[in-house]
């Protein structure tokens, strides 16, 4: 595999990690100044920020469905293996953002 493959990798984690990670927090801040309680709303905020961050991370739909169709109808399997690493990647650091946040507010997100 090449290089820039693992680069991509690594950003598509860490892409996903901080768009649920930031808007969580960011979105809390709104809560408390409406008043409402910030550490719940910043539970329900990163369960419902999970897709938008994996979509964010591997760059937009429109590139991951071209390569599957390149893979499929070129047959070159190796651009779908890639896509789907990309993917459990980006599912990876929204599980670990989610983790993070299930310790600082002290709450089970399910």
């Amino acid at each position: 595999m090449e290089e820039r493959f693992f680069a991509t990798i690594i950003q598509c984690f860490f892409i996903a990690l901080g768009v649920v990670i930031g808007g969580a927090f960011i979105g809390s801040i709104g809560a408390f100044a409406s008043g409402e309680p910030p550490l719940t709303l910043m539970g329900r905020i990163a369960k419902s920020l999970r897709i938008w961050a994996i979509v964010a991370a591997i760059g937009g739909t429109f590139d991951v469905i071209s390569n599957f169709e390149r893979g499929i109808m070129e047959g070159s399997t190796m651009d779908i293996v890639k896509q789907i690493i990309i993917i459990i990647t980006a599912m990876g650091g929204v599980q670990v953002a989610l983790l993070i946040i299930e310790w600082l507010i002290q709450e089970e997100l399910t």
